[in-house]
């Protein structure tokens, strides 16, 4: 009974610190951004898929002498879950594969960002993939949830 108040309990936490806004999925972490973005890549990697590139925002501004608080974009996949989303509408290549950005706002709070699935399948028309779409979201909760929280 106690373990299943504290699952609820962190579950609230979670779902009270995150935001969905213009189909992007907001959720604020409990560490700086490049502890936050290495978490999710090792993560990413646990779980078999595929880390294609990490960019450093702030530190491209630098190189042309901007200033940019820490922001780290993450790019990933799997083709296994991208294709058949592409096979129904090969338009939403655009969108995969999946990006989570890791970035500092100007009060310092730390945030990790991706963009909604459903949003992303409706933008594209895709309707015959609702099996997908859940697993993705519900994938992409959990990467984030241990990417975030302090264990």
């Amino acid at each position: 009974m106690r373990k299943l108040f504290l699952s609820c309990i962190l579950f609230l936490f979670f779902v009270s610190i995150s935001y969905a806004a213009n189909g992007i999925i907001s959720t604020k972490s409990a560490f700086d951004v490049p502890t936050t973005a290495n978490r999710l890549e090792k993560v990413l990697a646990a779980k078999g898929m595929t880390v294609f590139a990490r960019i450093d925002h702030a530190a491209g501004a630098a190189k042309v002498g901007e200033n940019l608080r820490p922001t780290v974009l993450i790019i990933f996949g799997n083709p296994k879950v991208g294709t058949p989303l592409m096979q129904s509408s090969q338009s939403i290549g655009i969108d995969l594969p999946q990006k989570a950005l890791v970035w500092e706002d100007e009060s310092g709070k730390v945030w990790l960002s991706y963009n909604d699935p459903r949003y992303l399948a409706n933008r594209h028309g895709i309707n015959n993939r609702e099996v997908i779409i859940k697993k993705i979201e519900k994938t992409l909760a959990n990467f984030t949830k241990k990417a975030i929280m302090k264990e």
